[in-house]
């Protein structure tokens, strides 16, 4: 109930004050000009999806590769070293993230660009995606590994197609939680991308996101404009949502049909 209590009160909060403005206008059109009644969140919604997707190609198979070399072959100084690095990692300031790939990628090429806010997002991603998949890969009893071995397999396949099929509820788990993460963070992307009232153009000039859209429309004084972040806060959650009732729905029998054959 503790938790259940602010989680409702938020999602009847943005409901309440965003349903409202939610239309097939508000969802495609660009921003309006501040102290107008027209515009919408477009381009924010499709720098949202696309920095999902980079972040997903960028952050997610070395997190998950780092899991699988913690718990499978880590149990040794450089593997005690990499477990404690990726603890700092997790702890760290999203602010402090974007200040440094801002540094190294954003000041060294002059340019705001959707990579560089991927990079930002895809170093938030790792930790947690490899924290989540060690944890899930170390509830695998031995005795599945040993049983595999004892077949002929070698260890490294028996890593993959037994030991990580095993875990791979705890794993897409971890996976939804990094997204969901990186879905909201608003930090770095102010110091990566910028923002933009336009459309994706290009990979090097600055786009919009949800977070930035909804930072950028709340600060205004205008009431459209912060009924306007209202609505592109309802359209986040939506988002979200639905990418974890997509993902669980699309692995749920193949985790089953997978877990029945082990």
């Amino acid at each position: 109930m503790v938790a259940v209590v602010p989680l409702a009160s938020i999602l009847l909060e943005v409901i309440r004050n965003g349903i409202s403005t939610i239309s097939f206008q508000f969802i495609t059109a660009l921003p309006g000009v501040p102290g107008q009644t027209v515009g919408g969140i477009g381009p924010a919604i499709q720098g949202t999806l696309l920095l999902i997707a980079l972040t997903s190609v960028m952050g997610i198979p070395p997190g998950v590769l780092t899991g699988i070399y913690l718990t499978e072959f880590g149990n040794n100084k450089f593997g005690r070293t990499i477990r404690f690095l990726n603890d700092v990692l997790t702890e760290f300031p999203s602010i402090v993230v974007g200040i440094l790939v801002a540094a190294l990628l954003v000041v060294a090429t002059h340019q705001y660009s959707p990579i560089a806010g991927a990079i930002a997002l895809s170093v938030i991603t790792l930790p947690i995606v490899a924290r989540t998949t060690e944890e899930s890969i170390k509830t695998v009893p031995n005795s599945i590994r040993d049983a595999a071995m004892a077949l002929g397999i070698r260890r490294w396949k028996t890593t993959i197609s037994v030991v990580l099929s095993t875990a791979r509820s705890g794993v897409i788990t971890g996976v939804l939680l990094s997204i969901a993460r990186i879905s909201g963070e608003t930090a770095p992307l102010l110091l990566t991308i910028l923002g933009s009232n336009f459309f994706f153009s290009s990979w090097n000039q600055p786009i919009d996101a949800l977070p930035l859209r909804i930072f950028n429309d709340a600060s205004q004084a205008d009431p459209f404009t912060r009924q306007q972040a209202w609505g592109a806060a309802m359209i986040l959650i939506i988002i979200v949502l639905t990418l974890n009732i997509g993902v669980r729905l699309a692995t749920r029998g193949r985790y089953g049909s997978n877990r029945s054959r082990i």
